[in-house]
């Protein structure tokens, strides 16, 4: 199929799912699960009817077809009554949503790694709404080649968490974030680790890169998933299966439990992460080897976050993940744990970016890199700052993204910072060429700026990329104002302890000086 074709029927398989939801009763979240169910049977079916020619031709009467056959093609075995061309068809009289949940309990039993991950409540379903999410899909297997199915659900996955705002932004990062992430780590081979992973986008868009290199995925990448909600797991592992992945998601809470021996353990380490978290119990956190720095004295998790992800990558290992805006200029404790991260060596890239980019959160984020390997390199020394809020496309009124040449342009500084070749593949070339225009590394004012650590040291620790890049033209409506002053009021609360405390000794010791 061609690309233009599956454009259009992405675009139309959405708008067909979204109206029938419209004119039922189900909210997004309730319809989100089965229609994804749906897709997923489509690529099985896909996947069967495509090597089963081949496997019946090696069978005969004697010694017919098993599912170990097809285990050997890496495809899963899809009994009849698990097509959708066989649900389709069924009498106008049949339980149709007690036959989408036998298919779906079948196809489980024929391939047990399935257990526990396709979506069950058909019957809850209103009848007309599920014959005619059948109808839609049941063509798919016969039009669509094995990626599109990828490229389908993932934009079902994209459009279930617009609609759902942020909780949607709980289990989905938007997909040109997550590419600038894959970009700047290179993830070519290794072990892959997101210890907040939601859906599993950071995996997708790592296999993606490694076959745009011309290399198998599934032997040059293992990956390994962490997720607090457990109706999200499925929702992983079905990404996973879609773009032909296996992986190790669990469920658990990645403040607290630490089921993949984390430390010092994966070469690549990719997160979104949820911000600013409170009420976490630190108490049971005393003496965990994730966080090396020390816990942070304030209520807020971000700390916690970011030194699992140093504390996960091995001696070579790199890191890539979103943070909020206030943990780069963060006081008190968590500047502690930020020099002491700085001054490990490992932060090796910091990437500013506008608002609007995420469902969860309409303010400016920044990028981390975190590069275990930079010792001993030109770049031991240094960060690489990039002010890219300036960079963007704009979707609509609410919502922004890169293009892939804006991606490629803000990885190409990231190659040119350390010694690497360009690539221009998706359009770049013009905008390397007027920013850089001998080819080399060289500080852009408001875009970009290596900082040696004594310059970070002097800017009080700070990772903010506008401190040392200079001002680029932002809107005002950039500026992270609630993050600023949260930043401040917790400034001015521990400067009232310590008055308190102060004036509590003062008092002391004026007291004792007048009872002499």
């Amino acid at each position: 199929m061609k690309t233009t074709d599956l454009a259009k029927v992405r675009a139309t398989l959405w708008s067909a799912a979204d109206e029938l939801r419209a004119n039922s009763k189900l909210t997004p979240v309730q319809y989100r699960d089965p229609v994804l169910g749906l897709v997923f049977l489509a690529y099985a079916e896909n996947r069967f009817e495509t090597v089963r020619e081949e496997v019946e031709a090696n069978s005969s009467a004697r010694n017919p077809a098993t599912v170990a056959d097809y285990k050997a093609k890496s495809v899963l075995y899809v009994p009849d009554e698990s097509r959708l061309s066989s649900l389709v068809d069924l009498p106008e009289g049949d339980d149709v949503g007690k036959a989408t949940d036998d298919a779906i309990k079948a196809i489980e039993e024929a391939n047990p790694e399935l257990k526990d991950i396709l979506p069950r409540g058909y019957q809850k379903l209103e009848r007309s709404t599920l014959i005619e999410l059948l109808r839609l899909f049941a063509p798919l297997p016969t039009q669509l080649a094995g990626d599109a199915f990828g490229f389908i659900y993932e934009d079902f996955l994209s459009n279930f968490a617009a609609q759902e705002g942020r909780g949607g932004g709980e289990y989905f990062t938007p997909y040109s974030i997550v590419r600038l992430i894959v970009e700047v780590l290179q993830p070519f081979h290794g072990r892959v680790f997101d210890p907040a992973c939601g859906s599993g986008g950071m995996f997708v868009q790592c296999a993606k890169f490694v076959e745009r290199h011309h290399e198998s995925a599934s032997r040059q990448l293992s990956v390994f998933g962490t997720e607090k909600t457990e109706d999200t797991v499925p929702l992983a592992k079905m990404n996973l299966a879609l773009h032909g992945l296996s992986g190790d998601i669990r469920q658990a809470n990645s403040y607290y439990e630490n089921p993949h021996s984390a430390v010092g353990a994966f070469d690549y380490v990719m997160a979104n992460p949820p911000f600013n978290v409170d009420k976490i119990k630190k108490d049971q956190l005393a003496g965990d080897k994730r966080f090396p720095f020390g816990l942070p004295k304030v209520d807020n998790g971000n700390f916690l976050w970011i030194q699992q992800f140093y504390a996960a990558l091995s001696p070579k290992g790199r890191a890539g993940f979103v943070m909020a805006n206030s943990a780069g200029d963060a006081g008190h404790s968590e500047k502690d744990i930020r020099k002491q991260l700085i001054e490990s060596g490992a932060v090796d890239v910091m990437v500013a970016i506008s608002p609007n980019f995420f469902y969860t959160v309409t303010l400016p984020v920044t990028l981390w890199f975190l590069d275990k390997a930079k010792g001993g390199t030109p770049r031991e020394d240094t960060v690489l700052f990039i002010d890219a809020r300036h960079i963007f496309h704009q979707i609509d009124r609410a919502h922004r993204d890169f293009t892939p040449e804006q991606i490629e342009f803000l990885a190409n500084i990231v190659r040119l910072y350390r010694g690497e070749d360009v690539q221009t593949v998706d359009g770049s070339a013009d905008l390397v060429a007027e920013n850089f225009p001998d080819g080399r590394y060289v500080d852009v004012g408001g875009l970009c700026k290596v900082a040696t650590r004594a310059e970070v040291e002097a800017q009080g620790w700070s990772l903010n990329p506008g401190r040392y890049t200079g001002t680029a033209a932002v809107d005002e409506s950039d500026v992270d104002f609630m993050g600023d002053l949260a930043a401040l009021y917790e400034e001015f609360t521990t400067l009232s302890d310590e008055a308190d405390v102060l004036r509590t000794k003062v008092d002391a010791a004026v007291q004792g000086i007048l009872e002499v």
